[in-house]
Formats: structure tokens, sequence, C-alpha cells
């Protein structure tokens, strides 16, 4: 059995070793973020997704922070981040789905967002985007200016 010790040196050292790719998928709009997470829409609960972006809006990887229910999920800053700092990220966008099919952002959306970001912005880590996604539209908060 590996101690905390040695478990924390294999994902540094998995970071480290990440090889420099060139050609990333760049994300400039909340159009593109939600084309690449479409598969959103047929879920029949939330899922909370990150997306790990470098210093050039280029994608790193796609992380499911929180599966919940039909109508809520769970999300903790802790989580949204830890995935953040093991991928040097640069920038976070959050997403997550409404299956209700209305993309009108709850008061929980806006007060998840608020912490998201704050807590991006004491580690470094901005929050560039939170959008929701349903069936036939999305919600950006970037977009109206809410973030």
């Amino acid at each position: 059995m590996r101690t905390t010790e040695e478990g924390l040196q294999i994902a540094v050292q998995l970071v480290r070793d990440r090889s420099i790719r060139k050609d990333r998928e760049v994300i400039s709009s909340a159009v593109e973020v939600r084309g690449r997470l479409r598969y959103l829409e047929l879920k029949d609960r939330e899922h909370f997704v990150v997306l790990h972006l470098d210093v050039r809006n280029g994608l790193i990887g796609i992380e499911t922070v929180s599966i919940g229910s039909l109508t809520a999920t769970i999300v903790h800053p802790r989580e949204v981040l830890k995935g953040a700092l093991l991928c040097n990220s640069a920038g976070l966008i959050v997403a997550h789905n409404h299956p209700s099919g209305d993309s009108t952002p709850s008061p929980e959306d806006r007060d998840t967002t608020k912490r998201l970001s704050r807590a991006g912005e004491i580690m470094g880590i901005p929050l560039l985007d939170h959008i929701i996604i349903a069936s036939d539209s999305y919600f950006s908060f970037k977009e109206k200016n809410w973030l």
C-alpha cells in the first residue's frame, strides 16, 4: 500500500511528464463550449464539468466533477480547483446541464459561480465562464456580464 507522500509524488510526476502539444483545441466562445459538451443535453441528471485551459485557452482536459440529481448537483471549489492544480490550468470554464430544458440560472447557480470565481482568484486560476446547457439553449455568465 502506498503512503500519502508516495501518492503525491506520483501525482506531481504525472503533471511533469505531460507532453507539450501545440495543436490543442482553442476555446474562444461559449458556443464552442456548448458544441464540445453537447452530450450533456442527453443526460437525465445534472453533470458539472470543468474545462481546463492553458495560457492560450487551449483545452488541456475535461473533467466531470459532480453528477447530481434531476434538479441539483453539489459542487465545492476544492473539487474544481484540485484538477486545475494537478494539470497546471491557467484558466477554467465550468459548465453544467439543466435536464429540465430551461437554461435559466437558478439562485444556486449564481452563488456557485461567485464562490468558484472568488476561489479561482485566490489561487490565480481565473474562472473564465460558467455555461448552462439545456436541450435547445445555453446560458453564458460571461456573455451576460454576470462574471
